[in-house]
């Protein structure tokens, strides 16, 4: 079998694993596969073995590297700002990279039982004036950066290294699920102005704003698709796994739940008390954050948000206009797989220590414009 020909992404959320293996060299030849639902935890394991078990049978190839995209109601989202003063020199970009440097360091200090899987330039200042990137060929007295970092606790990193290293694969870039999906989603709509996509996942929700190409804000709700089960399961006196169950059929198959003598009307209520409640939320978080004081557009993705489909969001009572977008295991792992191959203009990504020989700051930073 050849070497490296694949490039394999994971998406590990906490009720499904889903991969897809690319070949680098035939856009045409891809290979997907997803785990059934699960609630416990304990399961995660098995299920990325059969996946690798299946993705290496019908690539011919081994895995021995990953992407893993993954999501967390444990993620931190870090705003600071730096600046410097440049006395009426060209900005250069290394200008740039030491005022990045300097603000990892400090977030490094101080989250330190934390681990940086994104470094975001929201904003550059020259002289009193705002700019989305980098400009070239630019003089000033003073320049500030806006960077957002996204963080992960450094045993969730370490939890998922230790189940791959299992299998002898070296995990390469973490990637939040919730943040990749945005960026694809937003360009494949083609979608400007404010907006806001909200993931909803099995126990959280991630808010990720946008004026145009401009990242604004990335939030975490610790709420989710598992928090409507888990009423069910109290209000209708069920165990977790059938109040899952009947939620799921509720979207898929509400005839079913007639044969198990369930009033449709007061599941009804429950699943919409609670949807409304997330979104409300997440609305607040959005318009919060989105800077403008008119209309603002808002996605609804993530596996937790099935429960809302185009059909029934008319059934709710919610101020704002919200679109469903039900994304497949193919947008999912597109998404991934796009973000490593042309990230962010936004975004500073960060380079392995084990490429190449260069200069001290090319060894942590390449920009991307």
């Amino acid at each position: 079998m050849n070497k490296e020909n694949f490039q394999t992404i994971f998406d590990c959320g906490f009720s499904k694993v889903r991969a897809g293996t690319f070949n680098k060299h035939n856009t045409k030849e891809v290979f997907y596969i997803e785990s059934e639902f699960f609630m416990d935890q304990l399961n995660l394991e098995l299920n990325i073995q059969k996946i690798i078990t299946s993705l290496e049978k019908e690539s011919d190839e081994y895995i021995n590297n990953i992407n893993l995209m993954i999501d967390s109601p444990k993620i931190l989202s870090i705003g600071i700002s730096v600046s410097k003063k440049l006395d009426g020199y060209e900005l250069k970009q290394s200008n740039v990279q030491f005022l990045v440097q300097e603000a990892k360091q400090q977030i490094l200090k101080y989250y330190s039982n934390h681990n940086i899987i994104h470094i975001i330039i929201n904003n550059y200042k020259i002289d009193g004036m705002d700019y989305p990137h980098l400009p070239n060929d630019i003089k000033g007295n003073f320049i500030s950066l806006d960077i957002l970092f996204i963080c992960l606790p450094n045993d969730l990193v370490t939890y998922f290294k230790n189940i791959f290293s299992k299998f002898n694969i070296f995990i390469e870039q973490i990637i939040c699920s919730s943040y990749a999906k945005s960026i694809n989603y937003k360009d494949i709509l083609n979608l400007s102005g404010y907006v806001s996509f909200i993931d909803v996942g099995f126990n959280r929700a991630s808010i990720i704003s946008y004026f145009n190409d401009k990242i604004l804000s990335f939030d975490i709700l610790p709420v989710g698709g598992n928090h409507i089960t888990k009423d069910i399961s109290k209000i209708l006196e069920m165990d977790l796994e059938r109040s899952e169950l009947v939620k799921r059929n509720f979207v898929n198959n509400p005839k079913l739940l007639n044969d198990q003598d369930i009033l449709i009307e007061t599941l009804q209520k429950i699943i919409f008390a609670r949807t409304e409640e997330i979104l409300e939320l997440c609305a607040k978080y959005a318009e919060s954050n989105s800077y403008s004081s008119g209309d603002f557009r808002m996605v609804l993705t993530g596996e937790g948000s099935k429960i809302l489909d185009n059909q029934n969001k008319d059934k709710i009572s919610f101020s704002n206009d919200i679109d469903f977008l039900e994304e497949t295991l193919e947008d999912i792992c597109q998404s991934g797989f796009k973000f490593i191959k042309g990230p962010n203009k936004q975004e500073v990504v960060v380079i392995p220590k084990k490429q190449t020989k260069q200069g001290f700051f090319e060894k942590f930073f390449h920009f991307f414009r």
